[in-house]
């Protein structure tokens, strides 16, 4: 799946503490060993916000990036498909 990191999102909060804490509250797994990107062997440090790379979809969602990987604001990226989408709308999880 091709997700791109937003820009200017860093200033948004919620009440779980981080946004790596809010994806690993929502998603129902465990937080991977490596980067979901495709081809990183760095561990996940952030909760990155994305979009899917997609014309139809122009949610934001949360999931786990190394730093290297968050750095790559506005750019498209490969992650894995098995990972959890999830949503960084607060009033539809934590309810910030």
């Amino acid at each position: 799946m091709k997700v791109k990191n937003i820009n200017g999102t860093s200033q948004n909060t919620c009440k779980c503490g981080s946004w790596l804490q809010h994806w690993l509250n929502f998603s129902g797994q465990a937080l991977p060993r490596f980067c979901p990107e495709k081809s990183c062997t760095e561990t996940p440090e952030v909760g990155a916000h994305v979009q899917k790379d997609s014309v139809t979809d122009h949610s934001w969602y949360i999931i786990p990036l190394c730093r290297k990987h968050n750095a790559m604001r506005g750019q498209s990226i490969e992650v894995s498909d098995g990972i959890a989408l999830v949503s960084a709308n607060v009033s539809k999880t934590c309810g910030n």
